[in-house]
């Protein structure tokens, strides 16, 4: 089974790699994928990828382009400053969860198969799904369940399971499942948990405060003209990004100077979301909700993140 089938990999380097010569970053490698179509339209440039997930490193591409960082991308300024490739000509990030950890039952994303709740990213820090599920009352699970998942009933999915692991512990994907599925609507059973899983998986990875850190230091680490390509697969993911390359922060307001001028760092090159076309739904069912943005920074603005 492939490891992960890039969403949008061709295009989004299309509108990535500009100079065959200079630096770019993959802040979430996975396969790979990504990877190996930048560095087949670099010339002497080099390429610095990120991913937290301790499975992709037994794929690492074999190129003295090549540099590996086995972080998070919210340590983005960091890492490319401790290599000397800052600052850099694009930066490229794929938000989805990869093939591989759906299809390891061991991980625990998925309820189509059974598995430990973990849901960790890296596996070797933090709180696991199963004490999410297992520790947090019933106001921060209904919290999380209508903030990441935006489910309205979050309140009454939260209440069963506070209810059914006074028995015993939730420990399983499957048992989860069982938990919820009597309270859900009929013909609706996989949508919602789906959405359950990512509300789960979004706390258990703290992706929304991740991300947050990432775009603030994305403005910082690109050269004037460098450009910023993310594909977001979840509308709270989408709308940060959208509010942050039109406006520079995550409101999306843009602020002006003294004479009404426009204080943006960003200009865009996709005006609206570019979404894969039916050939590549069809080959890949899990891109059909892939959204690709892209902006150009085109001030050298600094928000102080030198982290």
């Amino acid at each position: 089974m492939e490891y992960h089938n890039p969403v949008l990999c061709q295009l989004s380097v299309d509108y990535l790699v500009a100079n065959p010569d200079g630096v770019y970053v993959d802040v979430t490698y996975g396969g790979g994928g990504h990877s190996r179509e930048i560095l087949g339209r670099l010339g002497c440039g080099r390429l610095v990828a990120f991913d937290q997930d301790a499975d992709v490193q037994a794929r690492l591409i074999a190129d003295e382009r090549f540099t590996f960082v086995p972080s998070n991308f919210k340590n983005l300024n960091r890492f490319l400053k401790y290599h000397q490739a800052f600052p850099v000509d694009g930066i490229l990030a794929d938000l989805g969860v990869s093939s591989h950890q759906f299809d390891t039952p061991e991980r625990g994303f998925s309820y189509r198969e059974d598995g430990a709740l973990d849901m960790r990213m890296n596996r070797q820090t933090g709180l696991s799904a199963q004490e999410v599920v297992n520790q947090y009352d019933e106001q921060a699970l209904s919290r999380i369940f209508y903030r990441y998942g935006e489910l309205p009933d979050g309140r009454a999915l939260a209440r069963r399971i506070v209810k059914a692991r006074t028995g015993q512990p939730i420990a399983t994907t499957r048992q989860l499942a069982g938990v919820l599925e009597p309270a859900l609507l009929r013909g609706k059973e996989n949508k919602t948990l789906s959405k359950i899983f990512q509300a789960i998986r979004i706390e258990v990875n703290q992706e929304m405060e991740a991300l947050e850190a990432f775009l603030a230091q994305s403005v910082d680490a690109l050269k004037v003209g460098g450009r910023l390509a993310v594909i977001s697969y979840h509308s709270l993911e989408d709308r940060m990004v959208k509010n942050f390359m039109r406006a520079g922060n995550l409101d999306g307001e843009v602020k002006k100077d003294f004479y009404g001028n426009p204080q943006t760092p960003f200009k865009l090159i996709t005006r609206k979301a570019v979404q894969p076309d039916s050939e590549e739904i069809s080959n890949n069912p899990r891109a059909r909700s892939a959204k690709l943005r892209v902006a150009e920074k085109i001030i050298p603005v600094s928000h102080g993140n030198n982290i």
